[in-house]
């Protein structure tokens, strides 16, 4: 099964694919997002990691309950062949309505079929208020007219 964009990636493709895993993120489908990996894809995710695709699902069920009314924006840092570098922020509020925006840098590595089999995962937390938030879309898909990480100064 192949999932283009594939490698070798150009500043386009690259764009692309970043694109689609922030579409699919923001879907908030476990059952979407785990597609993109490959079956026996190693993660680092903050200090855990994670090997596979059943691993990944249980990983994002967790996360998503956690995590709610999130909203995630990723920008290409830089690309070369199979491997594209991403930053990354998202919002987020817990169970208490503590609003959270989450800062990260991730390394990807995919298979000749554009799969993901390596993430390399680096996030930090940072409480907001409320006033503070920057993501304001209807739940799913950044909108295409909202601003990058780059235009919110982030």
């Amino acid at each position: 099964m192949n999932r283009p964009p594939l490698p070798p990636f150009t500043a386009d493709s690259a764009s692309l694919k970043a694109r689609k895993a922030e579409d699919a993120w923001n879907s908030r489908d476990a059952d979407v997002v785990v597609q993109a990996y490959t079956a026996d894809s190693q993660w680092r995710n903050r200090s855990g990691f994670l090997q596979g695709r059943d691993a990944i699902h249980a990983f994002l069920l967790r996360k998503w309950q956690r995590e709610q009314d999130y909203r995630l924006i990723k920008e290409v840092w830089a690309f070369h062949e199979n491997r594209i570098a991403v930053r990354f922020a998202y919002e987020w509020h817990d169970a208490a309505g503590e609003w959270f925006r989450s800062y990260g840098n991730e390394n990807w590595e995919f298979d000749a079929h554009g799969l993901m089999r390596l993430r390399l995962a680096s996030i930090n937390d940072l409480a907001i208020g409320s006033s503070e938030r920057k993501f304001f879309w209807p739940a799913g898909r950044r909108p295409d007219d909202h601003p990058s990480l780059s235009d919110l100064g982030l």
